[in-house]
């Protein structure tokens, strides 16, 4: 009795040290939704980098393969435009990254008809050019599909045929049928170079994903995914089915919705670089800001012989640590930037290092910080700038949006200025009346994407009988509907981009200039020419504002035509 009772006890013992075997009738996938990527190979101060965030996807798939799962990895657009390091090649390391990665699908993002046709030029400047030559290059060197379900070629009315470039793609994913669709946002092509999107519409984004998904259903998709390149915006993320701190006007949440019950699973979102992490419509949606600043991640519990979702657990935004160090650990596994990717960005910072470097002669006494506000020292740097390097009457650019970084405190380098405005617009001049400023004025003024404006200030008042607009030069005159004003803008604007200068742009559209230099360009010049220091409280304008406009607009305050 004596032995058997020692054996019981050492069978006992020996179950409990043993790692049960997975349950193999249920699996664990890891969704990872990467989105608005923006080049960010290497971290910085507020950004992790590639390095750092496959750190965390490889260890979810050690975890997953321990339980018998999987980890889907999709990426939601905007993926290679916005650092040195990617836009020397134009994204060409962030792709050898996610091939290295495992992406198994992305969406096409507005900036991802950025780089243009394949080379220097950001726009067509000779026949024969393609204007969307890089990202088609991008597409075929891809080891994933892009996805753009939304996407028309004007020309034959259908969507778009480039290679490996598709409306939707079924994954088989540890053995589940996974369908996944790509769409991007209604504003796409107004928030990009419009010459490199010209021929190409856009159609409704739940119009797409209802025929797409309705399809990888009829074709035995057991969990359907969207890669949509559009967003909205939530700030906690306690509890995913407490939506009172999202904003349910923003554009991903109207299309959820819109979406048939049952349709569609999940939503990776982005564009908007917010935060998102909950269900709307029976669907989950996550967004993770944006620049690898987090990833977001979405376990979905799956039953084998049913392929019916069991469970869903949603999880808010991950950030990634800024330093990987041996004890960090996620979900119990070490943390270990992927090889291959660590190579790619190695190889991708030294290609960059010596142009990034430069120093510009310039000392920032403190950082030029990036907000969305039009009276920030940094936007007024950049519109004085412009304004001071050309001859106008005004300086007009698109400083929300356009702006993409802070400035930071000390040595100004070529790289810091390249990052806060690492697009390759062009310069542009344009004469125009006072009237159509006017109408430029007013279709902006009551909304949160004002130009920035150097030159003027303009004075806006809702009266009885409509809006009013006052514009003054610097010089104290009041531009007057017969004025001739001499503008000073880009060829984003000049294009139609953000629906800035659209007055101003009749059937033959805006002269732009080839032989005018890019708009970084032209602020680096300015900088070089003034060497020495830069107080950053010495060019905000919050106590002088350049647009001093009501605190609210009633629908009667509209601009009457003067014709």
């Amino acid at each position: 009795m004596r032995r058997i009772t020692l054996l019981l006890i050492a069978a006992v013992l020996l179950t409990a040290c043993t790692t049960p075997a997975p349950r193999k009738d249920v699996v664990t996938l890891s969704l990872v939704g990467l989105n608005d990527v923006h080049g960010q190979l290497q971290p910085d101060a507020e950004r992790r980098g590639l390095v750092s965030v496959s750190a965390y996807i490889e260890a979810l798939r050690n975890l997953r393969k321990l339980d018998g799962g999987a980890v889907l990895l999709i990426d939601a657009g905007d993926m290679f435009q916005g650092t040195l390091e990617s836009n020397l090649e134009e994204g060409v390391p962030i792709i050898e990254a996610y091939n290295s990665l495992g992406v198994a699908a992305t969406a096409i993002g507005n900036h991802e008809f950025d780089f243009g046709p394949i080379g220097p030029d950001a726009i067509p400047t000779r026949p024969g050019q393609d204007p969307r030559g890089a990202l088609k290059a991008r597409a075929r060197d891809a080891n994933f599909p892009f996805l753009a379900a939304n996407l028309v070629d004007v020309s034959t009315g259908e969507l778009v045929d480039w290679d490996n470039v598709y409306p939707s793609v079924m994954l088989d994913v540890a053995g589940f049928r996974v369908g996944v669709v790509g769409v991007t946002s209604m504003n796409s092509l107004q928030t990009t170079i419009a010459a490199n999107v010209l021929g190409l519409r856009l159609q409704p984004i739940a119009e797409a994903i209802v025929r797409e998904a309705t399809r990888l259903r009829a074709d035995g998709a057991e969990l359907v995914i969207v890669s949509a390149h559009a967003g909205s915006r939530c700030t906690a993320f306690d509890n995913p089915r407490d939506t009172s701190s999202c904003w349910m006007d923003g554009e991903i949440m109207r299309v959820a919705r819109e979406l048939p019950a049952g349709l569609v699973d999940h939503i990776v979102a982005g564009h908007v670089h917010e935060g998102i992490a909950h269900v709307v419509n029976g669907i989950s949606i996550t967004s993770s800001y944006s620049s690898t600043r987090a990833f977001s991640r979405t376990d979905f519990v799956m039953d084998r012989s049913s392929g019916s979702i069991l469970d869903r657990r949603i999880y808010p935004p991950q950030v990634p640590a800024a330093v990987l160090t041996p004890t960090l650990r996620y979900e119990g596994q070490a943390l270990q930037g992927h090889p291959e990717v660590a190579a790619i960005v190695e190889g991708a910072r030294v290609s960059a290092e010596k142009v990034k470097l430069e120093k510009l002669g310039v000392t920032l006494t403190e950082p030029f910080r990036y907000t969305a506000d039009v009276e920030s020292a940094l936007s007024n740097l950049m519109t004085e700038a412009i304004l001071d390097s050309f001859e106008g009457d005004i300086a007009i650019h698109n400083v929300i949006g356009g702006i993409r970084n802070s400035l930071p405190a000390g040595e100004l380098t070529f790289g810091a200025v390249y990052e806060m405005f690492p697009f390759d617009n062009l310069v542009t001049i344009h004469e125009i009346s006072g009237a159509t400023l006017r109408e430029i004025i007013s279709r902006k003024a009551a909304t949160n994407r004002k130009p920035g404006i150097a030159g003027m200030r303009v004075f806006v008042s809702c009266e009885a009988d409509g809006m009013q607009v006052v514009m003054r030069l610097d010089d104290g005159r009041e531009i007057r509907d017969e004025d001739r004003i001499r503008v000073i803008a880009n060829d984003f604007l000049a294009l139609g981009g953000d629906d800035i200068l659209t007055p101003a742009i009749d059937d033959g559209g805006l002269d732009i200039a080839q032989d005018l230099p890019r708009t970084r360009d032209a602020l680096l010049d300015w900088l070089r020419q003034r060497p020495g220091q830069l107080d950053p409280a010495a060019m905000h304008t919050h106590d002088q504002p350049k647009w001093n406009v009501p605190a609210s607009f009633p629908d009667s305050c509209v601009l009457q035509s003067t014709t």
